[in-house]
């Protein structure tokens, strides 16, 4: 009896020490769980580019439609927007109608936009624009990237991104998600003020089907 007696605060002395090992694991475990799951559905590439300050990639697109193609360097003196987009983003289909708006509004400042499809079909690039619509062909450029060496140049994990140079080919800003008509407006009245405007992240960029 008095052995039984002897052991029994041991034991309990034993529960209480699990008991507080169990409660570390389980707050280890929450607070590890939260930093994952904050970062969930977020490419670690959403970032400020380094190509910020930088000059921007040059290249020579085919157009998405018809013959012809879009040399970037030849656009040099005006303000570009370069985006990335696919028919199988569902992002792209949300920010397509801010595009087209921006780039008829702000054709007249000298702003051009670019829209580049990333690993898509054709056929289904164009049945995305006939679905959506078009912006002016003065103002909004469509065109493929073979083997996608301009979103290799530019960093492109995904779609959709944007990125804005200016007059003197510098790439001064950078949309990473799906855009608006207000952080389009805003990014190109910085830029046409001279000023450069802040890159952000709107949401996650959607990596292409099988990636």
């Amino acid at each position: 009896m008095t052995t039984h007696d002897n052991a029994a605060p041991g034991r309990s002395r034993q529960w209480r020490r699990v008991r507080w090992i169990a409660l570390a694991v389980v707050v280890v475990a929450v607070g590890v769980g939260a930093i994952f799951g904050s970062r969930l559905g977020k490419d670690p590439t959403l970032v400020d580019s380094p190509l910020i300050g930088k000059p921007a990639p040059t290249a020579t697109l085919p157009n998405l439609e018809g013959n012809g193609a879009v040399s970037l360097a030849d656009l040099r003196g005006r303000i570009v927007v370069v985006n990335f987009w696919a028919s199988w983003c569902v992002a792209c289909r949300e920010e397509h109608p801010a595009l087209v708006s921006a780039a008829n509004n702000y054709r007249a400042a000298g702003v051009v936009f670019v829209g580049v499809n990333y690993q898509d079909q054709r056929g289904a690039a164009i049945g995305f624009l006939d679905e959506m619509g078009r912006g002016d062909p003065s103002a909004y450029r469509y065109v493929t990237d073979p083997g996608s060496k301009l979103a290799l140049d530019f960093g492109v994990f995904g779609v959709p991104e944007t990125f804005f140079i200016d007059r003197d080919g510098t790439v001064v800003g950078k949309i990473a998600g799906p855009s608006s008509y207000q952080l389009l407006s805003t990014s190109l009245d910085e830029i046409l003020a001279g000023r450069t405007p802040r890159s952000r992240t709107e949401g996650s960029v959607q990596p292409a089907p099988g990636r």
